[in-house]
């Protein structure tokens, strides 16, 4: 790997994308809801307005405003953590989302009557926050809790670069860019799947998988920043 893109990053931005795919598909499984991006709810809000599906609509309704929130969030938290370096935003971020994902998972567990609902507002809170604290990589801009625009992205970029070249060079070398960005995409599909598969298994616990990647990346983070 190049040195403009340093090898934590790429395990880093790997991992912080299985997180995202997994939590993503075990809250569909767990309460029919995406708790990693917008899009999608917007368009199973406007399913629940045409069948007339109040529940269903709040749901989607508050995995969105959660998710803008914890986004927000992020972005207030790096002033006050400036203030001590000891504490930098990224490995805060990750604590935060192992105590959200831990919550999520118990009151689920609990099957309390508002169980799924808080469910919803805990993930969506830690996949925003996640969301917001990271968004570079490698000179580039990166999401691990959804595709749609990383897949755009890796698409031009792929398309400019063959449209533009006039001669092939004789031996193709691989842009490093395109290399983390695609395996973003593949660590978010692998977590989607196997957090699924554990999710419909295990049920509520499943999600517990997710924050035991969390805390191993924070602590392969606190290991890297004490070499350093």
């Amino acid at each position: 790997m190049p040195t403009n893109i340093r090898q934590t990053d790429v395990w880093l931005g790997f991992g912080l994308a299985f997180v995202g795919g997994y939590g993503d598909a075990a809250s569909f499984v767990l309460a029919g809801t995406f708790t990693g991006h917008v899009t999608g709810n917007l368009v199973l809000g406007a399913i629940a307005v045409a069948a007339h599906d109040g529940r269903a609509l709040l749901g989607h309704l508050s995995a969105i405003v959660t998710f803008l929130m914890g986004v927000l969030l992020s972005t207030l938290l790096v002033r006050p953590l400036k203030a001590w370096s000891s504490w930098p935003l990224l490995p805060t971020v990750m604590g935060i989302e192992v105590i959200l994902i831990v919550a999520a998972s118990l009151t689920v567990a609990s099957h309390g009557i508002h169980g799924a609902g808080w469910f919803v507002i805990f993930v969506s809170l830690a996949l925003g926050l996640q969301n917001g604290a990271y968004r570079h990589a490698g000179g580039i801009s990166v999401h691990t809790t959804y595709l749609t625009g990383m897949l755009t992205s890796l698409i031009s970029s792929e398309a400019e670069k063959h449209a533009s070249a006039v001669v092939s060079p004789p031996v193709s070398v691989p842009d490093p860019k395109m290399n983390l960005l695609l395996g973003i995409w593949i660590a978010f599909v692998l977590g989607a799947g196997i957090g699924a598969a554990i999710v419909l298994r295990f049920r509520a616990f499943g999600m517990l998988g997710a924050a035991l990647v969390l805390v191993l990346l924070i602590l392969q983070t606190s290991m890297v920043s004490q070499t350093e």
